[in-house]
């Protein structure tokens, strides 16, 4: 049986979405708060996670997008009563499979989750590549050839979080909370002081991947 987590911080409504979802013989797990949604991932496998975006702790996409920048292809539905055009932009653009504006009858609700559900599972590369270089996560290796160096756990998660975008630019903010967490203070300072680590490595390891300043975007991989 599917089993999907509800971040969902008003009790009455996650109590009658829990009950239409399992009445469709779809289990549910809710939790109120990002942490709270972040952790329970950690300990169960969800099929599909189901995110309110107004939050006690911040907005629901922050959890969707630290999903993506992590390479997680759990389908996400996102549940809010921001239903503006640019609203169901952003969620999209954030990595969200669908948006659901608030007020929406458990019907239709349960029909998107089952869609979601039909979905081939995304195929995920269990050692990133890009250029001439490759990524060992488990082991916190970046390889070129037969040359190999480690990487401290920060600059293991900017350097997939960029290999992930395939040259595409990544905002800074991002490359921080891919870091460092979302709820984390970060100096103003430590994300380049991690990218140029990250040079001097991939120069260290003959790669001819550099990574490179967008300016007034971001940072982008490109061979």
């Amino acid at each position: 049986m599917p089993r999907v987590l509800l971040l969902e911080d008003h009790p009455r409504l996650a109590a009658l979405v829990k009950q239409a979802l399992q009445a469709a013989g779809i289990e549910c797990d809710t939790v109120g708060r990002l942490d709270l949604a972040r952790l329970a991932m950690r300990e169960q496998p969800y099929s599909a996670v189901l995110i309110d975006r107004g939050l006690p702790d911040g907005d629901g996409l922050d959890l969707v997008r630290r999903l993506r920048e992590d390479g997680n292809p759990v389908p996400c539905l996102v549940m809010t009563a921001r239903d503006a055009l640019h609203d169901r932009v952003d969620g999209l653009e954030s990595g969200a499979d669908d948006y659901l504006s608030k007020p929406f009858s458990m019907e239709e609700l349960v029909a998107r989750v089952r869609a979601l559900l039909r979905r081939p599972p995304v195929q995920v590369s269990l050692s990133p590549t890009f250029g001439d270089v490759q990524i060992f996560p488990e082991r916190s290796l970046m390889c070129c050839g037969m040359e190999r160096i480690s990487l401290a756990s920060t600059e293991l998660q900017i350097i997939l979080t960029l290999f992930k975008a395939n040259s595409r630019p990544v905002r800074r903010a991002a490359l921080e909370a891919a870091a460092w967490g979302l709820q984390e203070a970060v100096t103003p300072n430590a994300l380049d002081v991690a990218l140029h680590r990250l040079r001097k490595k991939l120069d260290a390891i003959g790669s001819s991947v550099q990574i490179n300043n967008v300016r007034t975007v971001g940072y982008a991989v490109e061979i």
